[in-house]
């Protein structure tokens, strides 16, 4: 087991059992001109994690440690996406309308891709999500058990939504998480503080929470 100086207390995981997951670090979410933009975000504040996001994924394959990708996409017909999700905001463009980048938040478009600096490797998972979190209709959680996946490392956008959606279905599925909180972001940082303080309060309930820095000097 490799120990992490985390909170709310030591976070131990075996290295042949865990797997990093990159939530939606997509141009459509971290660029301009794609759907966070368009909801009239900054998106400067995803943009800064992105050496953040390299660094745990050179920690990770540097070891040969499994790595998966997360797109929230849908399908071009968007028959997979609620016609309320669509509804929702204020956004212009909506989901599945064109902007600078392509239909958003649209399979195989180029806003749906994941930004180049952090672009998976041939052997990583990339997996297309139609919801928030990771698990619904994806099949994941089957192929990871079926892998011996126990602990997941968490990292990507946005902290309180994607990311904590994700990370809540994996606790409830008996993983044990981990979010990396440098390789994290929200476009409200008070949202991101407040969603660390949820996932990790009452001793961990969700998860644990650690920067970078804590997980380097870890596996070292």
């Amino acid at each position: 087991m490799i120990t992490v100086a985390a909170h709310p207390y030591p976070y131990a995981f075996p290295p042949g059992r865990t797997a990093l997951v990159v939530i939606d670090m997509q141009r459509d979410f971290v660029e301009p001109g794609g759907f966070g933009a368009a909801l009239g975000n900054d998106v400067a504040r995803l943009q800064a994690i992105i050496p953040a996001v390299a660094g745990l994924l050179a920690v990770f394959r540097a070891r040969n440690w499994p790595v998966i990708h997360t797109r929230e996409a849908h399908l071009p017909d968007l028959s997979d996406c609620p016609p309320a999700k669509i509804a929702r905001g204020n956004a212009s463009p909506r989901i599945g309308q064109h902007g600078p980048m392509g239909r958003l938040l649209v399979r195989g478009e180029p806003g749906n891709q994941i930004v180049p600096a952090l672009a998976p490797m041939d052997g990583e998972r990339v997996i297309d999500k139609p919801g928030k979190g990771m698990f619904w209709a994806t099949g994941l959680h089957e192929a990871l058990r079926a892998e011996g996946i126990s602990h997941l490392v968490f990292a990507g956008v946005t902290t309180e939504v994607c990311v904590q959606t994700s990370m809540r279905e994996a606790n409830d599925r008996g993983y044990e998480c981990l979010l990396i909180t440098d390789a994290t972001e929200s476009y409200f940082p008070q949202f991101k503080a407040a969603t660390i303080e949820m996932l990790t309060a009452q001793g961990g309930i969700v998860g644990w929470a650690a920067p970078l820095a804590a997980l380097e000097a870890a596996v070292a």
